[in-house]
């Protein structure tokens, strides 16, 4: 039953702006969003690591300005309507894992890439790597992307962790300790996968041992590779 009841509690993620964690790692990406529709040629990347916000900030500007999401052109689906695209601001997100899954060829993306700028239309691609290394099939893609305005989102700090922590407690229905967050921050690996990691253990202990989520649960929990520090 408790199982039940914490799954009933899961939320859906919040894409708004207002939701987002500003600090100085992701100043460069806000600014480059914000100067919207005066990109260079009509083109921006967006890249960082991975649970780092590219999703999020992508999704709101998508949504602030109507933009088009492209997600999939593989071979053996429909053909990309370009036309139809033309003069749209666009959106096409892990630009840099194409060849993972049915996302957009190469194809499509160098014609997506020129498109831009042209009668109003716009481009915002995202990937955890910079367009300079990303796989490119079609030789005219390769100067195409080696050509794309970056706006690089940095490993994330504790501003950015914390505000990972608490998205991840709150989508799982969680109210943690306050003392927590600290205790989790100054120990766990400095990555949002960590922290959502950490949620994820913390969320399932707690329902295995009928027990609230505190860093007393933490320090009995999470291995952190340190010694000396016994359960409160």
């Amino acid at each position: 039953m408790a199982r039940q009841l914490r799954l009933s509690l899961h939320t859906p993620p919040c894409w708004d702006r207002e939701a987002f964690a500003p600090s100085p790692t992701n100043v460069q990406a806000l600014a480059a969003l914000d100067a919207w529709p005066a990109w260079p040629e009509g083109r921006l990347a967006l890249v960082g690591p991975a649970g780092t916000g590219k999703t999020h900030l992508a999704r709101d500007w998508a949504r602030r300005h109507g933009a088009v999401e492209i997600k999939a052109t593989r071979r053996g689906g429909p053909p990309l309507d370009l036309a139809s695209l033309r003069g749209l601001p666009l959106l096409v997100e892990d630009a840099d894992r194409r060849a993972e899954g049915d996302l957009v060829d190469d194809e499509a993306l160098f014609h997506l890439i020129n498109m831009a700028g042209v009668d109003g239309g716009s481009l915002l691609l995202t990937g955890r790597l910079a367009p300079v290394a990303w796989e490119a099939a079609v030789p005219d893609l390769r100067s195409r992307l080696n050509a794309l305005s970056v706006a690089r989102i940095e490993e994330p700090d504790d501003i950015v962790l914390e505000a990972v922590l608490r998205r991840g407690f709150e989508a799982a229905g969680i109210r943690p300790s306050a003392d927590l967050y600290p205790y989790l921050l100054a120990r766990m690996p400095r990555s949002a996968p960590a922290a959502l990691a950490a949620v994820a253990a913390l969320d399932e202990a707690a329902i295995e041992q009928g027990r609230e989520v505190t860093r007393a649960l933490a320090v009995a929990v999470l291995d952190f590779g340190e010694d000396g520090e016994e359960e409160e």
